[in-house]
């Protein structure tokens, strides 16, 4: 392995020992530090086969963090897709998101109302543009607008 090699290793390794990666993030981190891609991917695809990075763990690291903080499934999979995590591809997309909102939260109507809970509490009534206002919150915290709407049914939540 050449100089240049070794020194895309060793901040590779110091990287990928404080958090999980994904080899789009590795590659944008090496191109800022100057390293050629060819040679950079070429080591990534090592640290990949030796199991130092992990697009799968990666994925499920960071949807497991991101449900902790109150994110939609929407949310979720348009962040993994830009950092590199297609969905489509199983070896990348291995976990099933589904049963990492049961094992957090229970389900995603649950974390739905926890986050809506936390932020508005439990006022029944409200005029049309509050209700708007705390729907595109929820919608840009990626839940599905059908859910909201669900949400709002359930804790009877009128327009006042």
């Amino acid at each position: 392995m050449s100089e240049a090699g070794r020194d895309i290793r060793d901040h590779c390794l110091r990287w990928l020992a404080a958090r999980e990666h994904s080899r789009k993030e590795l590659q944008q981190k090496l191109a800022a530090k100057g390293f050629g891609r060819d040679e950079a991917l070429a080591v990534i695809d090592e640290l990949a086969d030796e199991g130092f990075q992990s697009d799968a763990r990666y994925a499920e690291s960071y949807a497991r963090s991101r449900i902790a903080k109150g994110y939609g499934p929407i949310h979720i999979r348009y962040e993994l897709k830009q950092a590199g995590i297609d969905p489509g591809r199983e070896e990348a997309f291995a976990f099933d998101l589904e049963q990492l909102v049961r094992a957090a939260a229970g389900s995603w109507a649950e974390l739905l109302e926890r986050v809506y809970g936390k932020k508005y509490g439990r006022e029944r009534k409200m005029e049309a543009r509050e209700w708007a206002r705390r729907s595109r919150f929820l919608m840009q915290r990626g839940f599905p607008v059908e859910m909201i709407t669900e949400l709002f049914e359930h804790l009877n939540i009128k327009l006042s």
